[in-house]
């Protein structure tokens, strides 16, 4: 008997775009070496496997794989494995079906609202389960500027400068000036490891104020190639730690701010990311990140 894997794409409406996702919905007897391979052998950016629980409370228990190694906690991945387990529970929507999924991730429990609609992409939003912390100090422009193949000039704009944080995974946050200047980054790995650390992050988040759609706020990329993703499409795992960048630098006022990420435009995988931040007291109290997702693909693994 197989165990049942479903693809998705995530943060898109539309097939063959934003960043595919791997599920297997039956994982449970698997060893970590298995799920290694197995993510390995999917070669996207991550892989999820789901697992019963025990805790009536949650849907299910999930492990995250990149093909490099294994992560608490991930966007992507929640949103697609948040809609698939929605749709495995009512099968045919006829309408418009809500429902709320709970993952108990590595991280902890993350609550998800999911929205089915009749012949359309699911949608599901999340709490982030950690709000964003500052994750230690970002290099110099100039190291960072080598490790990107850019110049000292592209990098920052207003009063954006290099920075990092986490909300469950660390990230550098590289603010360059134009889409231009995105375009043209590219990793360097004689110059990555100085400029981005594992004491702070090996993952550069790269956006400018510039964008492709007239309603998003940034655009960005994100390189990960010590992780064995030298590019990913769309981020929500640095999405929601980005909160904690646009948060300082920006000075948000007391109110929920709505801002759409876009990435995955240069890749021919264009991907929008819903990212919701609610600020009291001029304090970070909520961040959530949101987006829809499609199923393109079913099958069974012989493991």
């Amino acid at each position: 008997m197989g165990r049942r894997y479903a693809i998705l794409d995530v943060f898109t409406n539309k097939k063959l775009t934003g960043n595919p996702l791997a599920v297997v919905l039956d994982a449970e007897g698997l060893s970590d070496e298995q799920m290694q391979a197995i993510t390995r052998e999917f070669n996207l950016s991550e892989t999820v496997f789901v697992l019963p629980t025990d805790n009536p409370g949650h849907s299910a228990n999930i492990r995250i794989f990149t093909p490099g190694r294994e992560l608490p906690f991930a966007g992507h991945p929640t949103v697609g494995t948040a809609i698939l387990l929605a749709m495995e529970r009512f099968g045919e929507i006829t309408g418009e079906q809500d429902s709320m999924v709970v993952l108990k991730e590595k991280i902890g429990a993350v609550r998800c609202g999911v929205v089915l609609k009749e012949n359309a992409a699911g949608f599901a939003e999340f709490d982030l389960p950690q709000l964003p912390r500052p994750a230690g100090p970002a290099e110099n422009r100039d190291t960072i500027a080598a490790a990107l193949g850019l110049e000292p000039t592209d990098i920052g704009f207003e009063n954006h400068a290099p920075s990092c944080y986490e909300a469950g995974v660390p990230f550098v946050f590289v603010p360059v000036r134009d889409l231009d200047a995105l375009s043209r980054a590219k990793p360097n790995m004689t110059q990555w490891k100085k400029a981005f650390r594992e004491a702070t992050s090996e993952d550069a988040f790269v956006y400018c104020r510039e964008t492709r759609v007239h309603d998003s706020g940034f655009h960005a990329r994100m390189f990960a190639p010590t992780m064995g993703i030298p590019e990913d499409p769309a981020t929500g795992s640095a999405v929601g730690a980005f909160a904690g960048a646009i948060h300082y630098f920006d000075d948000l006022p007391n109110g929920t701010h709505f801002i759409r990420i876009e990435q995955g435009y240069v890749m021919g995988r264009p991907s929008l990311i819903d990212l919701e931040i609610d600020i009291e007291a001029r304090k970070m109290h909520a961040v959530r990140i949101g987006g829809q997702a499609t199923v393109v693909a079913r099958g069974e693994l012989y493991i």
